[in-house]
């Protein structure tokens, strides 16, 4: 565990915070527009400007920090983030959220990497890692436990966005009145994409279509509830399990890939969500049985993306890890910007079951192109590979932390 005097226990607080009061406004603002009569393509074009925001921030903020400073630049992050959460409650027009959405994903970015820059900065070689599992936790956490604010729209319709605004403000808090010394941004050059496919074809190829799985279910799955006739609460504690799951499984499934070809727990894991998806785009299930594919469905294809970064690692020096690393959460990223239309699309064609008949799709493409590659190229030796780490899909500041720990 962390000690007590670790200084980082404030930025620790401030994720929580900050993603129980913006995690669920995804959900939230699918299930408005939803509500609205909107089509699945709108809201789905209202999610990818989303995921558009946070790849270009991811690209861009640094600079903005660098000018003035971590402190600055996240109470001016947040703030925007506040506004914008209560925009949503005065501006009832769809494409007025899109231009919303993609300020939100583009200061959260801001966020992230103010966060990630300074955490990294106070954690040393010996809790290294285990300031990553908190960071973890404490993000996953605060996301999960901030879809039960969905129920507040039971209320009044506009409470949802402005208790999300209030929790964004007491985000500020922990960061504006601490004295940890302000920390500089290592800069960070992504691997190229041809660069990155010639290292490890399966690690790109499996980041890409996780982001776009979850790119879609993120966007839709709000939608796909709805449509299949079940409550707002239920809507809350499906996306709770969903993301509940998730946290769950990362670690064993990480430590199964350890000690056997990491291929093909990567390969068992879309071909597992491939399998999951096929009843949920085949069937109308009872309530249980929805949520608990759904805990299913987060725990394995959550685990998918560090599988993929391990995956790579274990053709990589340790000097190339993070450029290949942040150069997987930008094409996890642009895998996310696409998703939301994929799966939009298939509810267009099919119905609320074309969600997971896309989410189904998506992971046998991924299993199968695994499958290829098993044949392809020879595995890496179970003793030869590094350390699996559970990693968030957040920016590529992140991957210092994971690269400087694999060392």
């Amino acid at each position: 565990m962390l000690s007590p005097a670790f200084p980082a226990r404030t930025l620790l607080l401030a994720i929580f915070v900050l993603m129980a009061g913006s995690g669920f406004l995804s959900t939230l603002i699918a299930i408005r527009l939803e509500l609205a009569g909107a089509s699945a393509l709108l809201i789905g074009l209202v999610a990818t400007s989303y995921f558009g925001g946070l790849m270009v921030g991811s690209l861009r903020v640094e600079g903005v920090i660098a000018r003035i400073g971590h402190i600055r630049a996240f109470a001016a992050f947040v703030t925007v983030y506040s506004a914008t959460s209560l925009s949503y409650a005065i501006l009832d027009y769809p494409g007025i959220w899109i231009v919303l959405r993609f300020l939100d994903g583009f200061v959260m970015a801001g966020v992230f990497v103010c966060l990630e820059s300074w955490l990294n900065q106070q954690a040393s070689p010996q809790n290294r890692s285990t300031a990553l599992a908190a960071y973890m936790i404490a993000l996953y956490t605060g996301q999960a436990s901030g879809q039960f604010l969905l129920n507040l729209g039971d209320r009044s319709p506009d409470l949802p966005f402005m208790v999300s605004a209030i929790l964004l403000s007491i985000a500020l808090l922990p960061v504006l009145l601490t004295r940890m010394e302000q920390p500089k941004i290592e800069a960070i050059t992504p691997f190229s994409i041809r660069r990155l496919y010639r290292v490890s074809p399966l690690g790109i190829v499996g980041t890409l279509m996780n982001g776009a799985m979850l790119g879609a279910f993120y966007a839709l799955g709000a939608v796909y509830i709805q449509r299949i006739g079940m409550e707002l609460s239920q809507v809350a504690l499906f996306t709770f399990c969903v993301i509940a799951g998730g946290v769950v499984l990362q670690y064993p499934l990480g430590i199964l890939s350890d000690r056997f070809d990491r291929r093909l727990v990567v390969i068992a894991c879309f071909l597992t969500v491939a399998a999951i998806c096929a009843p949920l785009s085949l069937f109308v299930l009872p309530a249980p049985g929805t949520i608990a594919l759904g805990s299913l469905f987060g725990g394995f294809a959550f685990a998918l993306y560090p599988l993929c970064v391990a995956h790579s690692n274990d053709h990589l020096d340790e000097q190339e890890r993070v450029g290949a690393s942040s150069g997987l959460v930008l094409t996890y990223s642009a895998g996310a910007i696409a998703g939301p239309l994929l799966g939009s699309a298939g509810i267009g064609i099919l119905g609320p079951s074309g969600l997971f008949a896309v989410l189904g799709s998506l992971a046998l493409i991924g299993g199968i192109f695994g499958i290829w590659r098993s044949f392809a190229s020879d595995s890496v030796p179970a003793e030869d590979q590094q350390a699996f780490q559970s990693l968030p899909r957040t920016t590529p500041m992140a991957s210092v932390l994971e690269g400087e720990d694999s060392r």
